[in-house]
């Protein structure tokens, strides 16, 4: 018989702001001791080094973190030229050095190649899995880490400052899977030198922003009390962009007990054009979300059952 979760079943998300040198398990495992949460996830790990936006699930809403996943994601950082590290960031050994100090007609005129549809090769320090192992795992023991290129979408990459000639600041837009310190490693490359992120902070994931964040310490000087409070944001905040269906009672009865019914009454009676099959749609009754669903072969087939 499994064990069941401890604590209270909490269902939501919280716009977490993580600190520095903290990694995003334990950022979870904080969350979960202040509110003696039941069960609790992320949607989309920082580094340690990293600051910012990282989104908790409690309870029902980690059946959604793949679309917190899914979401653009936006980055504010520093670069220090002049030295690459085995890590791509500061702290990981120095693996090459280089004189020279890009300029800032320089980078602005190599920034254009990494916007779009790019090809990246992730960083070896990355979780990544190679051979039913973390990459970061076998890079740590110095093992060879071959890692294949993958196609990312960088929508927006913009040099914002630069203090000194050792250093500079950009801010990203981009989508699912990129790795920055890939970028600033590759756009180091391009422009004739080395380079690693010193700084690095997520300033969005999806639906998730500054605006409705909550700093680890506040959250846990409110501690049960967060739930009661405006941080924590409903099941459906991240599936905004995902289409609902209006299911009758009996509709709503079946899908929660994991069964498919027709699309064509409900498509009938819903305002909806262009559900195609394999399509994720939000199943209701009334504002309670039954299911995140899938269209397909006529049918409306429940993935992720709500319970709560």
């Amino acid at each position: 018989m499994g064990r069941k979760n401890s604590g209270v079943p909490i269902h939501g998300w919280i716009s977490l702001d993580k600190p520095r040198g903290v990694t995003s398990a334990v950022a979870v495992a904080r969350v979960k001791r202040a509110l003696n949460a039941a069960k609790v996830g992320h949607g989309g790990t920082l580094d340690p080094l990293a600051t910012g936006i990282l989104p908790i699930a409690l309870g029902e809403a980690t059946k959604t973190v793949s679309f917190a996943m899914d979401g653009a994601k936006s980055y504010t950082f520093e670069v220090t030229w002049g030295a690459a590290t085995a890590t791509d960031d500061s702290e990981g050994a120095v693996i090459a050095t280089s004189d020279k100090r890009p300029t800032t007609e320089e980078i602005v005129a190599a920034l254009p190649a990494f916007i779009g549809a790019i090809q990246q090769v992730p960083p070896v320090y990355s979780a990544i899995k190679v051979d039913g192992e973390r990459a970061y795992a076998k890079a740590r023991r110095d093992e060879e880490v071959v890692l294949a290129a993958r196609t990312v979408q960088v929508t927006d990459f913009r040099l914002t400052g630069m203090a000194d000639a050792d250093h500079a600041r950009f801010a990203v837009d981009c989508g699912k899977g990129t790795y920055i310190r890939a970028l600033v490693r590759d756009l180091a490359q391009a422009i004739g030198t080395v380079g690693h992120i010193s700084e690095l902070r997520r300033t969005r994931c999806g639906p998730f922003s500054e605006k409705t964040a909550i700093s680890l310490d506040n959250l846990e000087a409110l501690g049960h009390n967060a739930a009661q409070s405006a941080h924590l944001l409903p099941v459906e905040t991240v599936l905004d962009d995902i289409p609902a269906l209006a299911l009758t009672a009996e509709e709503a009865r079946r899908v929660s007990l994991g069964q498919s019914i027709a699309l064509w009454p409900v498509a009938k009676r819903s305002p909806l054009t262009g559900l195609t099959p394999g399509m994720a749609v939000q199943a209701k009754c009334g504002d309670k979300l039954i299911a995140v669903a899938e269209v397909g072969d006529g049918m409306v087939r429940p993935v992720r059952v709500m319970n709560h």
